[in-house]
């Protein structure tokens, strides 16, 4: 099991970034403007720094929904390889059997 304190900071760093994300998106899009005044777009920049640094979709972390770990995390079931495993094996996840040969 994960730090619960990570999982609660990637928690707020989601909240963040869809809080932020709208105005981000439209920074990012007069930033790059190649027609926009080239003071628009500097002072664009700067209002993009002055954002918080969670409300980038690139800080959030992939984590188990089950038990919050960072690796060996599979994208479409949002499981970690262990907790797959476990899951799977109790019959859990539809489609997921148990091989043996």
């Amino acid at each position: 099991m994960a730090k619960a304190s990570a999982v609660e900071k990637n928690k707020r760093r989601r909240r963040t970034v869809a809080a932020h994300a709208a105005k981000r998106a439209a920074l990012k899009a007069i930033i790059k403007d190649q027609e926009a005044p080239i003071e628009e777009r500097f002072k664009a920049t700067l209002k993009l720094a002055e954002l918080p640094r969670d409300g980038s979709k690139t800080r959030i972390r992939n984590r188990c929904e089950v038990s919050g770990r960072p690796r060996g995390y599979y994208r479409k079931l949002k499981l970690s390889r262990i907790a797959l495993r476990e899951l799977g094996s109790l019959g859990r996840v539809p489609g997921v059997v148990k091989s043996s040969w």
